[in-house]
């Protein structure tokens, strides 16, 4: 095979023709349409990475919310505890205070029922005791006992009570006044002109004595003066005895 310059030449011309026509017609739209993609691709990243960079701030931002809100539950749980602890607390002390207010009125109630039971078992036992003593002292009583508790009274005329002696006077200005006597035992006739005596002088106006005889005073006398009532005998003692009001205090 010979060389042939001329051919070697014209085959450089063809190949710098070809490269010139790949490079106008082929290559810079190449590279134009390489760059246009390039350019896409570089936007679609940084488009991605924006995207990304919001997702993680968002992500963050809920991350810091979910942070937020589980601190405020947990503020609202204490709180709804302290407050259920308080009410709790409230309700006990108030269930205590109105246990020691229902105690302290049963131990009033208690007392009460238990002075009350003391006061009428006393008053009971009073009673009995007058009983016993009535029995006593109708088997004791007579006349003599009887004497002694006139006497007793015919002194204590002269110590009258003034509002007594005051309606004495007041019986004075009338023409005749009723006394009721009342006796265990019947009185003798020198007894009854001791009696009147001592009333006629002290009302120096007649005297309607009426005399009647009352077992039930066992021994002594009871004498009915208008709204007066004087008492010497034991019925009336053991009365009193039995009406005696007990203060344990």
């Amino acid at each position: 095979m010979e060389f042939n310059l001329s051919t070697f030449i014209l085959e450089i011309i063809n190949f710098l023709v070809l490269i010139w026509i790949l490079q106008r017609l082929f290559y810079k739209p190449l590279l134009a349409v390489i760059a246009k993609r390039k350019q896409f691709i570089d936007q679609s990243l940084s488009e991605a990475k924006n995207l990304k960079l919001k997702a993680e701030q968002q992500c963050s931002l809920y991350e810091n919310r979910q942070k937020m809100w589980e601190q405020e539950k947990q503020s609202a749980i204490t709180a709804l505890h302290q407050q259920l602890e308080a009410e709790r607390r409230e309700h006990l002390d108030k269930l205590n205070a109105d246990l020691e207010q229902e105690r302290q009125k049963a131990k009033v109630t208690l007392l009460k029922q238990q002075k009350e039971l003391q006061q009428q078992t006393e008053k009971q036992a009073l009673q009995n005791g007058a009983k016993f003593a009535g029995i006593l002292l109708k088997q004791a009583a007579g006349p003599e006992l009887e004497i002694r508790l006139f006497q007793l009274l015919l002194d204590n005329l002269t110590t009258l009570p003034e509002a007594c002696k005051q309606y004495l006077t007041t019986l004075g200005n009338k023409k005749s006044v009723a006394i009721k006597i009342a006796s265990a035992y019947p009185l003798s006739i020198e007894l009854r002109q001791q009696l009147e005596q001592k009333l006629t002088a002290l009302t120096n106006s007649p005297i309607n004595f009426q005399y009647h005889q009352d077992t039930a005073l066992i021994a002594g006398l009871r004498m009915d003066i208008g709204a007066w009532v004087l008492n010497a005998n034991l019925q009336h003692e053991l009365i009193g005895f039995t009406e005696i009001d007990y203060d344990p205090d």
